[in-house]
């Protein structure tokens, strides 16, 4: 029988489907990190891959478990159950965790362990030079930004978690019903918030990522990420309206963005409507995302003139990609998604 005080602090749970070309990277980082290597276990869970993730996993010497395909959420979940650390921490195969990114995470739970905090996140950083890419990263450090105005947070996302394994187990895990890589994590922070507990930002804790470096594919998992959060929203209205992860001009940008849509296929149609409020949405609200676009492009500018230069475009564009999501998921919700896990 194993002594509790030979048991790892805390298990790294990563979710792998056909990933073969990132995880080595992923794990030569893992298992690069500050922390002593006997403090730490590292699972992956080959969510059904047609490639070799399992061979690379095994050839790094860390457990690997085998799934059929279920999607992350229940290939996290998987790992969860198998995992022997009092921390549960979780990075996406496509990561590259800095040094002290596991002490990092570890220490921001522990210094928060005797308030209601159950859950940290770090944050993302990117090498990329693409100019999409730039910017996806200068809308996370505005994100950011808004986390840190708070002594808590709403949303912790999987890319770089951390959670206590009693309180994860309780609350039952991630949704599985998210079959996709999309929000699964939002919902499970709203389950948690719903039953009184805190989330917090641990942001010495870093994690490099390939974000899209295209406009076609950002485009297409900003439509993704509209459609996914209205299922979220069915669940918690409330936070449709508030919250600490999504800033308000991108709420606005989607709501507008929504509004300019349902105008223009209302004056399509040659719908009654159109000739009321949404043929003017139309005409204002191209300009009204636009006019929301100005605090970020201020900031991106000072940082970076050339992804200030294209903020203004690339806020319209997403507001129409998220608008076009939202817009999908209010007309075609997910099957299965209505009730509360």
């Amino acid at each position: 029988m194993t002594r509790p005080d030979a048991l790892p602090a805390c298990s790294v749970v990563i979710p792998a489907r056909n990933a073969a070309n990132l995880l080595s990277a992923c794990l030569v980082a893992l298992q690069g990190q500050t922390m002593p290597a006997s403090a730490f276990e590292i699972i992956v869970v080959d969510d059904g891959s047609t490639d070799e993730t399992t061979n690379v996993a095994r050839a790094h010497g860390v457990i690997c478990l085998s799934q059929p395909h279920k999607g992350p959420a229940a290939a996290r979940n998987h790992g969860a159950r198998q995992a022997r650390g009092r921390i549960l921490v979780f990075i996406d195969a496509d990561c590259r965790a800095e040094p002290g990114w596991l002490e990092a995470m570890v220490q921001a739970l522990k210094a928060r362990i005797t308030s209601s905090v159950v859950g940290v996140q770090g944050c993302y950083a990117t090498d990329q030079r693409s100019l999409v890419a730039r910017f996806a990263q200068a809308e996370f450090e505005d994100r950011y930004d808004l986390m840190r105005a708070y002594p808590s947070i709403d949303l912790v996302a999987t890319y770089s978690a951390a959670y206590l394994r009693d309180i994860f187990s309780a609350a039952g895990g991630f949704d599985e019903r998210f079959s996709t890589a999309d929000n699964e994590d939002t919902e499970f922070s709203y389950r948690l918030l719903a039953r009184g507990h805190t989330l917090a930002l641990a942001p010495r804790a870093v994690v490099r990522h390939q974000h899209p470096a295209s406009l076609a594919d950002y485009l297409r998992l900003k439509r993704h990420r509209g459609y996914w959060r209205i299922q979220v929203y069915r669940r918690y209205p409330g936070k449709a309206l508030k919250d600490r992860y999504t800033t308000l001009p991108v709420k606005l940008g989607a709501l507008a963005a929504m509004a300019w849509i349902g105008g223009s296929v209302a004056g399509l149609l040659a719908l009654p409507l159109a000739g009321g409020w949404l043929l003017a949405a139309v005409q204002v609200c191209p300009a009204a995302i636009l006019a929301l676009a100005w605090p970020l492009t201020q900031k991106n500018w000072r940082k970076d003139r050339a992804v200030g230069a294209i903020t203004p475009v690339m806020v319209l564009l997403r507001g129409v990609a998220l608008g076009c999501g939202a817009l999908w998921g209010v007309v075609h919700p997910a099957p299965g998604l209505g009730s509360k896990a």
